[in-house]
């Protein structure tokens, strides 16, 4: 994996999940990742568990709705390893419902994690990235970005935004690498946040055929790992047997 060793790899919502599973694949190929979220004593496990096994990490709280926290976030790795190389903006939240259930506060939720969260990512990493003239944006979207469902509406307009904004920011920096994985149903803590009763358990028997969050860690890798003049601008991975 000569295109990931001792990279510098910055991965929101890594205190489970995907962002843990691909924090440790990562470090696991060599990269030097940098881990985040709000959660920090799963943090500092997961740094502890990947440096005794020969790995190289480090954490720093964040939350990614506040935009100086995800600054300071891409400044403490640039004091700890020098540069930022890959950052992959994998933070979300999915609490599903119908839209006539009118629950605003849970919209404004999603807005501010799916989308503004990936804003604020690749502001504090894009200038130095230009600067540097290379770099990869690893924004984690969702099947939900290409398909709409009832109870997801805003969820999925969420994460067609980021679909939208990471096409977009590709056509403008030919110089920089811009990857999209969109992943089918997995099995994660997402959606744990769920009110609506009937929205929670149509989740529950989706996840009957759900992937691990493994499997999307190592399409993450895949992308990174490619040679500098090859940009794998989109990843969609379901489980064989969804029908999603």
């Amino acid at each position: 994996m000569n295109g990931i060793k001792d990279k510098v790899v910055l991965i929101t919502g890594a205190s489970s999940g995907i962002g843990e599973a691909a924090a440790r694949l990562l470090a696991e190929q060599g990269a030097k990742v940098v881990v985040g979220a709000r959660r920090v004593d799963r943090l500092e496990k997961l740094v502890a568990d990947i440096t005794a096994k020969g790995g190289t990490a480090r954490h720093r709280a964040v939350d990614v709705t506040k935009r100086a926290e995800v600054e300071a976030f891409a400044d403490f790795a640039r004091e700890t390893f020098g540069r930022v190389d890959v950052i992959v903006n994998n933070s979300g939240v999915m609490p599903l419902a119908p839209v006539a259930a009118l629950k605003i506060d849970e919209w404004e939720r999603m807005i501010d994690v799916n989308i503004r969260g990936v804003l604020y990512g690749v502001a504090a990493v894009l200038p130095e990235m230009k600067a540097q003239g290379s770099g990869q944006i690893v924004n984690v979207a969702s099947i939900a970005a290409h398909l709409v469902m009832p109870t997801a509406a805003v969820y999925c307009a969420t994460k067609h935004a980021v679909w939208a904004f990471s096409e977009g920011l590709r056509q403008e920096n030919p110089d920089l690498r811009i990857t999209t994985i969109s992943p089918g149903v997995v099995a994660t803590e997402l959606g744990d946040d769920i009110s609506d009763p009937a929205t929670r358990d149509m989740l529950a028997g989706l996840r009957n055929a759900a992937l691990t969050p493994d499997a999307i860690a190592r399409a993450i890798s895949y992308a990174i790992a490619q040679p500098d003049d090859v940009e794998v601008n989109e990843v969609i991975v379901r489980p064989t047997a969804s029908p999603l």
